[in-house]
């Protein structure tokens, strides 16, 4: 296990999107432990927080994207290898504009700012995942697999075989390494550029993408095989830049990985789904106490952050905390519990206002935590988007989820979502007010 780290000073870089083609600045700020990288768009009036997460993947064709509400971060792949690579953990990261800067194509660019501004050591541990069983993803001949680590290396080998689309344009390569280190990453992976064959370069401009490419920040693959107006830094260039995209979307796990990665013919979106398997597994595991946490609370800490009691103290224990960014809970449903007698006795269900107000208080325990906030209430002032989507039963085990949009001094805003057996049956958007006791208000 490794210590969290951060940036010793914020950086700059400028320059446009990749498809975009539109002009943008990127700074990238310090952050505290438990924070995550947080990205946030400053030419938007009164920005969510977007998290590097799965939670705000939008699918978007050829480039991994965030977003919360209507506001997008696009192309961050490059930008999150670069993070992995020099094992930046916490972050604000500030764009002016949608797209992450394309640079050369490549995340040499990035790893060679953050290394010039400085890394530093945080007194909080790093999450680590070690695969203890098998993990497949597939979809028509392209397949990745996820395997357990023999000495507990992370490993990686990648297939790139175009010829069934398209002749032998582009020959098949395979880059492969035992093990994966960020030194070894920085040194043989990170300055692979993006890459797509000539045809593909006129379907993306047709579809309005590409608008900031050229030859020498894109590889173009002419009918020969060779690249347009430029020259390749890597006999297997494309296989390796397959692997940058590939760590950028592993990122989104939130935690180390101690696996080895096999994959054949893979892009973003397969990639982004392995990442959604192996976050299941991480659950499981966090909900069986299995794994190395950034944050715990016991129902005594619990009862110190929130005024709430017995019967209506709906968070049993807290498994993970990072910063005011995100908080995970569990309630336990006992058949006990005292709502149960009137409702629906004969075939007992947990109420659905329950279940938000299960969420709003472990949203309350995530809001609570800031430092400015110590000693305050948690009111609940909105609730948007709710959907009821399954039946909660005693015995269920709810998951709670609560994840940060906005956090102001006296306003909090969060996305919280409840789980049994890592399917969705309740979410909602809330809105509280954070005032002293004092100041009166229904409580959260």
């Amino acid at each position: 296990m490794r210590n969290q780290r951060t940036i010793k000073d914020a950086v700059e870089l400028s320059g446009v999107g990749l498809h975009t083609g539109a002009p943008v600045t990127l700074r990238i700020r310090p952050a505290p432990p438990d924070h995550g990288v947080i990205f946030v768009r400053t030419d938007v009036e009164d920005p969510p927080l977007i998290a590097a997460s799965l939670d705000n993947l939008r699918r978007l064709e050829r480039r991994t994207a965030l977003a919360v509400e209507r506001v997008e971060i696009q192309t961050i792949e490059h930008l999150l290898a670069a993070l992995w690579a020099v094992q930046l953990d916490n972050a604000v990261i500030e764009m002016d504009a949608p797209e992450v800067p394309g640079a050369d194509g490549s995340a040499r660019p990035f790893v060679d700012a953050l290394n010039q501004a400085g890394l530093v050591d945080q007194k909080a541990p790093k999450k680590t995942l070690v695969l203890d069983e098998t993990v497949s993803v597939s979809a028509g001949s392209a397949a990745l697999v996820a395997l357990p680590s023999p000495d507990g290396a992370f490993g990686l080998s990648y297939t790139l075989d175009y010829a069934s689309a398209d002749g032998r344009a582009l020959p098949v390569q395979h880059f492969e390494c035992a093990e994966l280190t960020p030194e070894v990453f920085i040194r043989e992976v990170a300055p692979a550029r993006t890459f797509c064959l000539e045809r593909e370069a006129e379907e993306l401009r047709s579809a309005g993408l590409g608008r900031g490419a050229n030859y020498q920040n894109t590889l173009v693959i002419g009918a020969s095989g060779g690249v347009i107006e430029n020259e390749l830094r890597y006999p297997d260039e494309f296989a390796r830049h397959k692997v940058l995209d590939l760590i950028g979307d592993v990122f989104l796990l939130e935690a180390d990985l101690k696996a080895r990665i096999v994959a054949t013919k893979t892009g973003h979106e397969l990639n982004q789904k392995l990442v959604g398997e192996l976050r299941r597994i991480m659950h499981d595991r966090e909900n069986r106490d299995v794994l190395q946490h950034t944050g715990r609370i016991d129902i005594n800490e619990i009862m110190r952050i929130l005024p709430h009691r017995y019967p209506f103290l709906l968070v049993d224990r807290v498994i993970e905390v990072d910063g005011i960014r995100r908080a995970v809970g569990i309630k336990n449903v006992t058949v006990n519990e005292a709502y149960f007698q009137g409702h629906y006795p004969e075939q007992p269900i947990m109420p659905g206002v329950l279940q938000i107000e299960a969420m709003a208080q472990i949203s309350g325990v995530l809001l609570l935590r800031k430092l400015e906030n110590t000693g305050k209430i948690a009111v609940l002032a909105s609730i948007d988007k709710v959907k009821l989507r399954k039946a909660v039963y005693p015995g269920d085990q709810l998951r709670l989820e609560a994840v940060s949009l906005r956090v102001k001094p006296a306003i909090g805003h969060v996305r919280a979502t409840a789980k049994v057996n890592d399917k969705v049956v309740a979410e909602a958007e809330l809105r509280f007010m954070l005032i002293d006791p004092a100041g009166g208000g229904a409580e959260a």
